[in-house]
């Protein structure tokens, strides 16, 4: 079974889908990411084993090589892609198990914001390593923000903005959440974002890639 957690991990880390998939090319025609979480499935594997052995452990390895430069994001979107057709075999089992999860993760683009291909990525990377996430999409307000802290209060939040224009929104959003949840950890990312603006608006953490969220999240969880 051990060989299987690591054949899921690759697949993970290099996108590798299902067997009809024809990316990346080196694995047409091997079983991917689908066909191996039955495999483990069937055999008895725990959801919560195959979540740690094999998904935290290749989107590890894709989420640094990301960091680096090395991949780019096409192929950390195949990565998510692999990742969430493996979690879709794996949800109904945490559904109905005692398997904790590390935390909650709510994440959503600030108001006035509609892009939301670095927000899909992070909230890809962080469920792939072991967070439940709540996506509450783009455009969001900070009345639904604040109205998520009511139903998951012990959440950690998130907020992205590709925009110079939104950043404005964002300030605003931190100040309203902060002012009625001053203990709330907020952390915040987007092209025009830096350390300064997030020491600026009171925010608790600035991460300019998905692997530095998920390390974040993994300190407060520890």
């Amino acid at each position: 079974m051990e060989e299987l957690y690591e054949q899921l991990a690759v697949c993970i880390e290099f996108g590798k889908i299902n067997q009809a998939a024809p990316f990346p090319p080196n694995m047409k025609g091997q079983d991917g990411a689908e066909e191996i979480t039955k495999q483990l499935l069937e055999a008895g594997a725990d959801a919560g084993e195959v979540l740690e052995k094999s998904l935290i452990v290749g989107m590890g390895k894709i989420g640094v090589k990301f960091r680096e430069n090395k991949v780019f994001v096409p192929q950390v979107l195949m990565a998510a892609k692999a990742m969430s057709t493996s979690m879709d075999q794996l949800k109904p089992l945490f559904a109905e198990s005692n398997n904790v999860r590390k935390g909650i993760f709510v994440i959503g683009t600030v108001e006035g914001d509609l892009h939301d291909i670095g927000k899909n990525l992070v909230a890809m990377m962080v469920e792939g390593n072991g967070y439940e996430v709540i996506d509450l999409g783009t455009d969001v307000k900070a009345e639904a923000f604040l109205e998520q802290l009511e139903k998951t209060p012990d959440c950690i939040l998130g907020m992205s903005a590709l925009l110079t224009t939104t950043m404005v929104n964002m300030e605003k959003i931190v100040k309203e959440v902060k002012e009625k949840y001053p203990q709330q950890q907020i952390c915040i990312g987007g092209a025009p974002v830096n350390q300064d603006f997030c020491e600026k608006i009171g925010a608790d953490s600035y991460n300019p890639d998905p692997q530095g969220v998920v390390e974040f999240l993994d300190n407060m969880a520890s």
